[in-house]
């Protein structure tokens, strides 16, 4: 098996059947809940929540508690010199301030008298408080305010990608739709040219008509089967390029048969997507867009950032206090004279690193701000071209129509006068180019209009 099911699975699984039509409809609506469901992309985009959210749980590690135990022992000659065992059990707490539990138990004929303990060994509880660098900010805490950030921005990186995926989706629908109808047309056309030719030549051999009609008929027909060559190949590869859309619940891909064929109220359906978001459109909020909070949450990253590098200029001094006994009773008593006192202080003199750095992060924010600015306004801009364009276009549209209905006309009236032996083959060949040419461009102007429909879902990002 090639990896790609027989579409009589397809249709089983979803295509409804007309019972008056031995073909098979592919609604917009069916496609599109196809894609947004078993589409390798969409799924891709659902991953972004997940890492997201072990980003934040990685981040909230930073937090735990943690146990240590440092042992360290040394014979030689049978002799025991040393036998070394701490053991501490800390907490980290939000702003930077460590509790902290311990136990040391030493032994050795030649043990460092400051590592002297009690037989039962030596109990020790305190706090290492960051008087400095490190209170407000570090980078357990910048790392955990980060990745919450981060999931609000990879909720919105997936509406983007997943809005971006529909869209293709909606246009490769379109596509095919096109390819389908100026497929059906040309096949009208070549049925009415070959059903004219054949009453020509019964007139012919009649007497009514000269025979060099039919050469010029002939050669109509001709171009007619030419067009609809061209047609099919069209609809083959559109049918293509949709099937590149549409898996199963499995990710095998599916193709879509010669017999399914697109809903004729195609355009219907996306003109109500759009009406059903009208309030959406009218009232449309930049902020509220996620290219928008994306990049707003970026910024805010830098922003945690940029603390944490401006908490870097400040001096390292960090204070450690332990109350220690040798009784694991009167840990929870709190002798004062009985202790463990530390202090750490470090600075460098000139501080070039951590002001480069502290300026690399500004630059940064205001790169960012910069963007966020020129984007806000370009999407703005977007949706009015979008709107614009859709306008336009339902203008353009409407003209066409028009000016097909008279096309149709003035073509019955030219088959009427031909009947009657009051026109001719090329003003009858003439009449019917010009209708064809007409209704080819309202097909044009329906696929560009559904175009600029699509368009204006993804820059608003609209749920079709």
């Amino acid at each position: 098996m090639t990896g790609r099911i027989i579409i009589a699975l397809f249709l089983l699984l979803s295509l409804k059947a007309y019972p008056q039509q031995n073909d098979s409809i592919f609604d917009l609506n069916e496609f599109l809940g196809f894609v947004k469901k078993n589409h390798p992309v969409a799924a891709q985009a659902n991953l972004k929540i997940n890492t997201a959210q072990a980003n934040l749980l990685k981040a909230r590690g930073g937090f735990d508690p943690k146990i240590a135990v440092d042992y360290d022992r040394k014979d030689f000659k049978d002799t025991e010199y040393y036998d070394l065992l701490y053991g501490t059990f800390k907490i980290p707490t939000w702003f930077g301030i460590e509790l902290q539990a311990g136990y040391e138990l030493n032994d050795g004929n030649f043990l460092n008298p400051q590592n002297v303990v009690p037989e039962d060994g030596l109990y020790s509880a305190g706090i290492s408080v960051p008087i400095g660098q490190g209170l407000f900010i570090n980078e357990r805490m910048a790392t955990l305010k980060q990745a919450k950030i981060f999931t609000e921005l990879n909720a919105a990186e997936r509406e983007l990608q997943i809005n971006q995926l529909l869209y293709e989706s909606i246009v490769a629908y379109m596509d095919w739709f096109r390819a389908y109808r100026e497929y059906e047309l040309y096949s009208e056309f070549l049925e009415n040219a070959d059903y004219r030719l054949r009453n020509l030549k019964r007139q012919i051999e009649e007497g009514d008509k000269a025979p060099i009609d039919s050469i010029e008929l002939g050669i109509t027909v001709q171009n007619r089967r030419i067009n609809l060559r061209n047609a099919e190949l069209s609809l083959l590869r559109s049918r293509l390029a949709l099937s590149n859309f549409l898996w199963d619940e499995a990710y095998i891909p599916l193709e879509i048969a010669q017999s399914i064929r697109p809903a004729p109220n195609t355009l219907e359906t996306l003109s109500a997507i759009i009406a059903r978001n009208g309030a959406e459109i009218t009232n449309f909020d930049v902020a509220a867009h996620p290219k928008i909070r994306a990049m707003r949450s970026k910024i805010e990253t830098l922003e945690v950032d940029r603390r944490l590098k401006a908490e870097m200029l400040k001096p390292e001094l960090n204070l450690n206090y332990n109350f220690i006994t040798s009784d694991a009773e009167q840990v929870n008593t709190i002798n004062t004279g009985d202790y463990k006192f530390g202090l750490e202080f470090s600075f460098p003199i000139f501080l070039r690193k951590e002001r480069g750095a502290l300026q690399m992060s500004k630059f940064k924010i205001q790169d960012a701000n910069y963007a966020f600015e020129q984007e806000s306004l370009t999407l703005k801009n977007k949706v009015i071209a979008s709107l614009a364009k859709v306008d336009n276009y339902v203008q353009q549209r409407d003209q066409v129509n028009r000016v097909t209905t008279d096309y149709e006309a003035l073509l019955q009236a030219e088959e009427r006068k031909f009947s009657f032996g009051e026109s001719s083959v090329f003003l009858l060949n003439s009449r019917e180019r010009s209708l064809l040419q007409a209704r080819l461009k309202q097909i044009e102007l329906n696929y560009k209009l559904a175009e600029a429909q699509a368009e204006l879902i993804r820059t608003i990002v609209l749920d079709p």
